[in-house]
């Protein structure tokens, strides 16, 4: 007798599909909680590190998307074997099934091979660090007990209905306490404004350098230099002219408006002198002194 059913093109597509937004989940899951992590328990000393971003916009906007992706695709696929059994064994679901597995089985071991060496080399487990290992821990467990139930045939659908909705509320808390650590959107959006007005003021630097090695003397203001292409004079937030005020024949001050101090953005860099000049700067509006070296200046040559 002929099978009722053979596993076609849509079942493979479907099976990849959902496997493939399952892995995205995850990854962005990871990178989500990581980050977090991260920014909440700076690493001081090189240890445990997984991968992890300065910013949550990625993992959150690929979370919302694929997401609601995965739990389409495995409704389809609850759906097809309430219709047809059999298609829980067919060959593409078991192999993707026991590839998960594998992989999740490593993580785990690997997880905790680190955490035991870790303890054993007498190394500090901080706090970022086991938080680190909880997260990838729990989301690996997950995912073989999940495939496990599903390859010892206990999985139903009350039971998938039960994950589904323990890692909805696993993803909305990581992107809840993301947004609480890092900031809203607005607040991410004015800390990118900062980071180009500091931008912005490293380039009007450089070029009132390079004006002075070519003429031996400051601007007047910021107009007489309005041709030169690496410039941007306005403030992109407000559409206001950043400030410019010669203080004596080798020095300035180039000032802007800011929205949040920069100690507080995460992993700040503009703390750290750059070229010889720090950009660290509080909210609100705040003034950089600027010295050129009269060095740079080299008076032209008197033709004989």
């Amino acid at each position: 007798m002929e099978p009722q059913t053979k596993s076609g093109a849509k079942d493979f597509f479907i099976n990849l599909g959902a496997i493939v937004a399952l892995y995205t989940t995850v990854v962005s899951l990871l990178n989500l909680l990581f980050t977090i992590i991260n920014t909440a328990y700076p690493q001081i000393t090189n240890g445990y590190s997984y991968f992890g971003s300065t910013s949550i916009s990625w993992p959150v906007a690929t979370l919302i998307i694929f997401f609601p992706i995965f739990i389409f695709l495995m409704w389809l696929l609850e759906r097809e074997y309430r219709i047809n059994p059999e298609k829980q064994s067919a060959g593409i679901h078991k192999w993707l099934t026991y590839i998960t597995l594998f992989l999740a089985g490593i993580t785990i071991a690997v997880d905790l091979i680190t955490v035991l060496y870790f303890f054993i080399d007498g190394q500090e487990l901080t706090t970022g660090f086991l938080l680190k290992v909880l997260a990838l821990l729990v989301v690996a467990s997950g995912i073989f007990s999940y495939y496990l139930s599903d390859v010892l045939g206990k999985l139903t659908a009350k039971s998938r209905n039960i994950y589904c909705i323990i890692t909805l509320l696993i993803i909305l808390s990581s992107i809840v306490w993301g947004f609480s650590v890092l900031g809203s959107p607005r607040t991410q959006r004015l800390y990118k404004y900062d980071e180009q007005k500091v931008s912005d003021l490293t380039n009007i630097k450089y070029e009132i350098d390079s004006y002075y090695s070519l003429r031996g003397i400051l601007p007047e203001n910021l107009a007489e230099m309005a041709g030169s292409y690496y410039i941007s004079a306005v403030d992109p937030e407000t559409d206001r002219p950043y400030e410019y005020l010669r203080t004596s024949s080798t020095t300035y001050k180039i000032c802007a408006d800011f929205n949040k101090d920069s100690k507080d953005q995460i992993n700040n860099s503009f703390a750290y002198p750059y070229g010889g000049v720090s950009w660290a700067h509080p909210a609100g509006h705040h003034c950089f002194e600027q010295v050129v070296n009269p060095n740079i200046y080299s008076k032209p040559t008197p033709l004989r």
